[in-house]
């Protein structure tokens, strides 16, 4: 049993779900380090932005020295986890706001640690058909990365330093699950050479190049919908009803964010394997930039409609997530796949630290029944992107230039 690919599967998300925790784990609670650390609109943004910006040093360091060539992939996870859940614990000790952004940083720098190499160890598991499981692996992402709103609905009545030390503690529980349940694939890793020489081939291969645009518009999206949607719901929920309901905020995050994303997560993987990679995020970018648009003229309208909306953009702006990557490891040569998918992933993240700034900016100048629209730019981007990709999705070898 225990060398089986799905139990390795489930173990493999319960334990990213778990240190995925850390992610969010201070935006939930900015209403509170904004008494304590006195947070100007600026360093408030960056307190979720310096996560991704520490999750791409930690992301391109990894794979130029080949960290997880070198040594075990498992061993990488847990003392990524293990150190993240300390330096996020830290974060109880501090009343400066530089320190905790710089605790912020570093959180992003271990889990450079956590998902990319969740990602290698499927990829052994699953050397083929491994749809499904990405879309499952990207759930429990999805999942993670919301999992401190539902720790906030369980601790209502606490201090925001419980949401801090449960998430640590998940981080602490996932890296016990990498070391001691998950086991080491049957097969071996192939090198993955990360090198400024072997960009260029990169730059120049169309449809890589293509299937990046589509995933650097799909990022300008959605880490700035999962930071500021709380926020959204907060003013609004307040517009409508004069209340401010931290349970309901939160339930609705964690349904809107995890629920909604993972199941868009899970069935967005297994439609793609139907109808193509490049229709499915040409569909659900298609979907999610109509909703950055009109969930703006829900605010301050019935609740439950603002919900409903939120949901359906949830399901939809995630759930062409695998699909941009996928695409580059089918038209990437394997000597450039590393270099390719490492450049990928650190320019998205790039894009999600300037949109997570812009949105409370645009908020300032527009109000929120507009802030969101802005999001919408990146998906249409995309869309653009993607429909140009569908005619290489037919050509099984592409020219090597």
């Amino acid at each position: 049993m225990k060398n089986n690919r799905w139990y390795a599967l489930f173990w493999i998300s319960i334990a990213q779900l778990f240190a995925l925790s850390l992610w969010f784990s201070a935006t939930v609670i900015i209403p509170d380090l904004k008494l304590i650390w006195t947070l100007s609109t600026f360093s408030e943004a960056f307190i979720s932005a310096s996560v991704p910006l520490g999750f791409i040093f930690g992301a391109f360091f990894s794979a130029y020295f080949g960290l997880a060539d070198r040594y075990n992939a498992r061993t990488i996870f847990t003392i990524s986890a293990l150190l993240g859940a300390i330096i996020n614990g830290l974060m109880i000790f501090t009343e400066s706001a530089f320190i905790g952004i710089m605790f912020r940083f570093l959180t992003g720098v271990l889990l450079a640690g956590v998902y990319p190499i969740a990602v290698k160890l499927l990829a052994l598991w699953f050397p083929k058909k491994r749809g499904l499981a990405i879309g499952i692996l990207i759930a429990a992402l999805t999942l993670g990365s919301a999992l401190p709103h539902f720790i906030v609905i369980i601790f209502e009545s606490f201090q925001w330093q419980s949401i801090i030390i449960t998430s640590s503690v998940l981080a602490c529980f996932a890296a016990i699950i990498m070391h001691f349940i998950v086991k080491d694939p049957p097969s071996k890793a192939q090198k993955t050479v990360v090198s400024f020489k072997l960009l260029i081939n990169v730059v120049k291969n169309k449809p890589v190049m293509l299937a990046n645009y589509g995933y650097f518009g799909h990022m300008w999206e959605l880490y700035a919908m999962w930071t500021w949607l709380p926020v959204f719901y907060t003013a609004s929920f307040y517009s409508f009803s004069g209340e401010t309901n931290l349970t309901l905020i939160a339930l609705a995050s964690f349904l809107s964010i995890g629920v909604a994303g993972a199941i868009g997560c899970i069935v967005g993987g297994h439609i793609a394997d139907k109808i193509g990679r490049a229709r499915l995020t040409v569909i659900a970018m298609g979907v999610s930039s109509f909703c950055a648009i009109l969930i703006g003229f829900t605010f301050g309208q019935t609740i439950w409609l603002t919900i409903i909306v939120a949901i359906v953009w949830g399901i939809f702006i995630i759930a062409d997530s695998a699909q941009f990557s996928a695409a580059v490891t089918e038209y990437a040569d394997d000597e450039y796949v590393g270099t390719a998918l490492t450049f990928q992933m650190c320019i998205g993240f790039a894009i999600t630290i300037v949109t997570i700034q812009i949105i409370p900016l645009a908020q300032v100048y527009v109000g929120w029944q507009w802030a969101f629209s802005i999001l919408s730019i990146g998906p249409i981007s995309g869309i653009i992107s993607m429909l140009k990709l569908r005619k290489y999705e037919h050509i099984k070898e592409i020219p090597k230039k």
